[in-house]
């Protein structure tokens, strides 16, 4: 049978997955946002992970809002966002809403792959809401599987090609599986099959939180430091001749996995009446260090006679994480939005940051010799900013340099 793929979802997981499809299948490229779809046809990725030379050597993909569209479409991956609510539970509206639009054109023998992060039994439950809606069986007329996505945005080494993917299904059908490895292994060079897709659901978000637990105990270490003026630096040097030793970078943790994730599993545990000491352990440290920040930032303008409100400061690296344009849950932003309420003459530097987000905060590429800033913040470690940091190491604004997390110290 001819395979005719179809992703849902064209943010950071979903356009990588289709253009790599797309050089071997005939892929359409599916989302309900009307502009995302605009942009892609003109070959124009607001996102920057793609320009227009690489769209131009692909030309079996069709990007498409209208459902009628992928009714030819036989294997289906959804790789839509799963954020969180308010309070703090999972919010899988998006997730729920694709797995219906499915539905509307699910035929027998189509497969159905989510990579979305989700809490385990999650798949069990898209499957359902596709047997209710079809009267499909799976295992039978359709086939569900889950492949949590390990795609690392700005990762030039950590490609999509060369991470593993998991591949989690149920089925013995062998001509089904041979579809979904042909599929599978245009992503992937290495590929890992489990017939157990809550214990694969499982392993995506224990992936991040793991991460996230990592990542706070170094911002605690440098909390522990500061109170107590030891140098950081070198208790990290120390540390690390040891072999086994974990080599975390403190900083700040944004973006849509690691903020998000760990509410997943704990809020599942929760239902099941199991309280969580671990999972969310790093949760309160990690958001805390915008007050970290801010504060040290207060301290360094204090001494200089200065405050907040009337210094001339420029924070170096807003998108949540270096490289990419992804602004979502940056808590680099936010303390620049923060320091914004109190001072307009507050600038950012960030050459990653979408055309949109340039222009409504006035975020520029580089930044300016001539200006003689009351404090320079470096909020992200990344080869751009660090060739700025050792530029400025030698101009007039030396002294002004404020690397909260010992980046570049």
């Amino acid at each position: 049978m001819k395979i005719t793929p179809c992703i849902v979802g064209l943010g950071y997981v979903g356009l990588p997955i289709a253009l790599a499809l797309s050089k071997k299948f005939f892929t359409y490229g599916f989302d309900i946002n009307n502009e995302r779809i605009k942009n892609l046809k003109k070959k124009i990725d607001i996102n920057n992970e793609f320009n227009k030379e690489k769209f131009k050597k692909l030309k079996k993909i069709n990007f498409t809002n209208k459902v009628l569209d992928i009714q030819r479409c036989n294997f289906f991956i959804l790789c839509v966002p799963t954020p969180i609510h308010r309070n703090k539970t999972p919010d899988l509206r998006n997730l729920t809403d694709a797995t219906k639009i499915i539905s509307k054109v699910l035929k027998k023998n189509d497969i159905i792959f989510i990579e979305s992060t989700v809490y385990p039994g999650i798949t069990e439950k898209c499957k359902n809401i596709l047997e209710k809606k079809t009267r499909l069986k799976n295992n039978k007329d359709f086939f569900i599987g889950y492949s949590p996505e390990r795609i690392n945005p700005g990762d030039k080494i950590n490609t999509l090609k060369n991470i593993p993917k998991i591949v989690s299904i149920k089925t013995k059908n062998k001509k089904i599986l041979k579809r979904i490895f042909k599929i599978y292994n245009q992503i992937s060079k290495k590929i890992i099959r489990s017939s157990n897709i809550r214990a694969s659901e499982t392993s995506k978000v224990i992936e991040n939180i793991q991460r996230d637990i990592n990542i706070a105990f170094m911002n605690e270490v440098l909390l522990i430091c500061t109170k107590l003026k030891i140098n950081f630096n070198e208790v990290i040097r120390l540390a690390k001749t040891k072999w086994n030793f974990l080599n975390f970078r403190p900083g700040l943790v944004g973006g849509h996995c690691l903020p998000v994730d760990p509410y997943y599993l704990s809020s599942l545990a929760a239902k099941k009446k199991l309280k969580t000491r671990i999972t969310l352990a790093g949760r309160k440290i990690n958001d805390g260090m915008v007050n970290y920040v801010i504060a040290k930032l207060n301290n360094f303008l204090n001494k200089k006679n200065k405050s907040i409100e009337n210094s001339k400061i420029m924070i170096v690296g807003l998108t949540y994480k270096p490289g990419v344009a992804d602004m979502r849950n940056s808590l680099n932003f936010k303390i620049f939005k923060k320091i914004k309420k109190k001072n307009n003459k507050i600038f950012g530097c960030d050459p990653f940051v979408g055309k949109k987000n340039k222009l409504t905060y006035k975020i520029h590429k580089t930044i300016a010799n001539h200006i003689k800033y009351d404090a320079i913040v470096f909020l992200s470690y990344h080869d751009f900013f660090e060739k700025k940091f050792r530029k400025i190491i030698k101009s007039k604004n030396k002294n002004n340099i404020l690397d909260p997390f010992n980046y570049y110290s």
